[in-house]
C-alpha cells in the first residue's frame, strides 16, 4: 500500500508498506477523504510538540468502513468518519469516564500513525 509519510520537518516521502488487517477491536477504513489543520502542518514545520518521525499524518478523516472487529451498529461498506483519539481505557480518568484526559492517549496522525 503506498503512502505518505512525514520522514523529518519539512520532507514528505512515498512509502509502500503492508496493507493493514483488521486487529481486535478495531476496523478498516477505505479512506475517501482526508482535512489537513494545523497539527499536521505544525508537524511538518518540526513545531508540534510529542511528534516523532516518521509518521504518516492524518487524523480528520472519512471513508467507507472496509472490514471490522466488535463494531455493533455499523455495517461494511458503510460510509463513515473517524474519532482520533485512543484512550487506555484503565487509567484514572478513563475510569471516572473523561477518556480525553487519558494519561496514556494516543491520537491518531500524532502518535500513532494516522490516514
Amino acid at each position: 500500500m503506498k503512502t505518505l509519510v512525514c520522514t523529518l520537518p519539512g520532507q514528505f516521502e512515498y512509502k509502500e508498506i503492508p496493507a493493514p488487517t483488521v486487529e481486535k477491536d478495531h476496523a478498516l477504513i477505505k479512506i475517501k477523504r482526508i482535512g489537513i489543520c494545523g497539527t499536521d502542518l505544525h508537524a511538518y514545520e518540526g513545531t508540534q510538540p510529542f511528534f516523532n518521525y516518521p509518521r504518516i499524518l492524518g487524523h480528520e478523516l472519512s471513508g467507507e468502513l472496509v472490514d471490522f472487529d466488535n463494531a455493533p451498529g455499523f455495517s461494511k461498506g458503510e460510509s463513515v468518519s473517524v474519532i482520533p483519539y485512543f484512550s487506555c481505557g484503565t487509567c484514572i480518568a478513563c475510569r471516572r469516564g473523561k477518556p480525553n484526559c487519558c494519561t496514556d492517549i494516543k491520537v491518531f496522525g500524532v502518535h500513532i500513525d494516522g490516514g
